[in-house]
């Protein structure tokens, strides 16, 4: 019996050519150079018309235009979105929506608006090495890396392009976040983003920063080894925790200086118009009351934050961190030797309802306020009614407070172009955090090593002595070193003068509670609030039951007649 071959395919009709998507709005203009001006030590960029495209999102499916965008975008008000799809500004497939146009699968949403962009610092970008692959920047504060929100000219990477070729595009190996500066790599072409990039994340590799906190920092070197872990990627927060990632950081002192030196500025970091630029300019903080120190730190793990974190835990923040400095969110011990995880949830609430670029300045301090108030600091026992009173009363001030310094920071101008409300400039707070990336070195067999110079904020005051240039970091015996880790660990807050103490606090780590101070003196202190509490609720509950027996007895009296 013969066997035929039978063709046993899927026979399917062909499918739908797939239709290329039509031309869509672009920007009007692309400017070249890119435009920049300088005024007022800060780099500006003149306004530009900008298109958005982006394509349907699943969560728009089925929806009206108006709907997305009052629903999606607040970067302006409600009345803008509502002219520019009135007015043909938005456009769907190259077409000009309306404001009940529905959006479907697989269409390109374009929004051409006038964009203005937020000034940043006029510092330039420094270089630090240059060869055929590899360009080693020294950062400014305050300039993001690469396009993002309301920044695309006034980023790191247009920057750099505007000051070589419309065509070149830099490719970054490293990241800093917008508010740190110091030592960042861009690749000339892909293969060496990728070779340096790789480079970077060997065990070999070694970063050093350098930070400006709160007080005086202990002397030697001191190791905290608290592991570290993401409450809330939403608002930026992490905190240290037992169940954390595991994170080690070295630090040592490298100079204090006492209140009284605040009153002048340090030196310049450079000659010429830089000088005249802002970086991150120093000023006298409400956290420096006790003076500041100048950290070197060595991070031995790669943590979110893990620098900033493990200085607010030993109770040295940085001076100027809109989060972890930030007495408004943490009280006034911002957050020193906390574990636990009871205030999360109202960290978190006091941090969502904080300004991302709004804050307080008066003539003597600078302080980054929320809406919210924290609790305020009252006797043991005291009545919960008169607690919450108290609050209401703060939280009333600091909501007119704000609203005052909101209007306070619109320029009370419009633009001509498109009738946006314009705003004032950044402060110089807002324009950077005194933390510095600045060493990268591979303690390998390639032993390369890349130093910027000392931030501004970092130099002595006039007429003080202090390091100008970066150390190198220098390791001590491990004997020598003080950890800060699981354990009955050293009080590491105070100064020389508290050596003569009869007895420092003595913090230990209780798992499941955090540290807890076990000295005598603070047990004594413990013992006579909690007699004062008890001696108050005693006192309570005497008058309750004089109350009672008062209304018992009139109510029998009352019975008798």
């Amino acid at each position: 019996m013969a066997i035929v071959p039978v063709d046993t395919t899927l026979q399917v009709p062909p499918p739908d050519a797939v239709q290329e998507p039509p031309a869509v709005a672009v920007t009007p203009c692309d400017p070249w150079p890119a435009p920049y001006y300088f005024e007022g030590g800060l780099r500006r960029v003149k306004p530009y018309h900008f298109t958005y495209n982006t394509y349907c999102k699943e969560r728009w499916r089925g929806r009206e235009l108006l709907d997305i965008f009052l629903s999606e975008f607040r970067d302006r008000p409600a009345e803008y979105y509502k002219k520019a799809l009135e007015t043909g500004l938005v456009c769907v497939n190259g077409k000009p929506g309306t404001p009940h146009t529905v959006v479907k699968n697989g269409e390109i949403i374009s929004h051409t608006l006038h964009r203005h962009e937020p000034p940043v610092t006029g510092k330039e970008i420094g270089i630090i090495h240059e060869d055929e692959d590899l360009i080693v920047i020294d950062k400014p504060a305050g300039v993001p890396v690469h396009s993002a929100g309301r920044y695309h000219y006034n980023s790191v990477l247009e920057i750099m392009r505007s000051q070589r070729h419309p065509e070149w595009v830099p490719r970054p190996c490293n990241r800093l976040d917008r508010l740190t500066s110091g030592v960042m790599f861009l690749g000339k072409h892909a293969k060496a983003a990728e070779v340096m990039s790789t480079k970077l994340k060997a065990r070999t590799l070694q970063k050093e920063y350098v930070a400006r906190v709160k007080g005086r920092f202990p002397d030697g070197v001191v190791v905290c080894d608290q592991p570290i872990m993401s409450v809330s990627p939403k608002v930026g927060l992490n905190r240290v925790r037992a169940t954390g990632k595991e994170a080690k950081t070295k630090f040592r002192r490298l100079a204090y200086f006492p209140p009284s030196s605040q009153t002048s500025s340090p030196s310049s970091e450079g000659e010429g118009d830089d000088s005249n630029r802002v970086a991150t300019p120093p000023a006298i903080y409400a956290n420096e009351e006790e003076g500041y120190s100048i950290v070197h730190c060595l991070p031995l793990t790669g943590r979110t934050h893990q620098i900033r974190v493990h200085l607010q835990f030993l109770g040295h923040p940085i001076s100027n961190d809109p989060i972890y400095s930030n007495r408004k969110v943490f009280g006034p011990e911002l957050g020193k030797h906390d574990t636990s995880a009871e205030r999360d949830q109202e960290l978190i609430a006091r941090l969502s309802n904080m300004g991302k670029t709004e804050t307080a300045v008066d003539s003597t301090t600078t302080s980054y306020r929320t809406h919210l108030t924290a609790a305020p600091l009252v006797p043991p026992g005291t009545d919960s009614s008169v607690v919450e009173e108290i609050m209401s009363r703060e939280h009333e001030a600091a909501v007119e407070r704000y609203h005052k310094r909101k209007g306070e920071r619109l320029s009370g101008e419009r633009c001509p172009v498109c009738d946006t409300e314009l705003y004032t400039d950044p402060s110089p707070e807002e324009l950077g955090i005194f933390l510095h990336a600045a060493a990268y070195a591979d303690k390998g067999e390639d032993g390369w090593k890349y130093t910027s110079q000392m931030p501004s904020w970092g130099l002595p005051p006039k007429g003080m002595d202090g390091p100008r240039t970066m150390p190198a970091w220098v390791d001590v015996p491990e004997h020598e070193e003080i950890v800060i880790g699981y354990g009955t660990v050293p009080e590491i807050g105070g100064d020389d003068a508290a050596a003569g103490a009869s007895e420092v606090n003595v913090p230990a780590l209780v798992q499941g509670v955090g540290l807890v101070d076990i000295s005598a003196e603070r047990q004594a202190h413990e013992a006579s609030a909690a007699a004062a509490a008890a001696a108050a609720a005693a006192a309570a509950a005497a008058a309750v039951a004089t109350e009672d027996n008062a209304e018992e007895e009139g109510v029998s009296a009352a019975a008798t007649a």
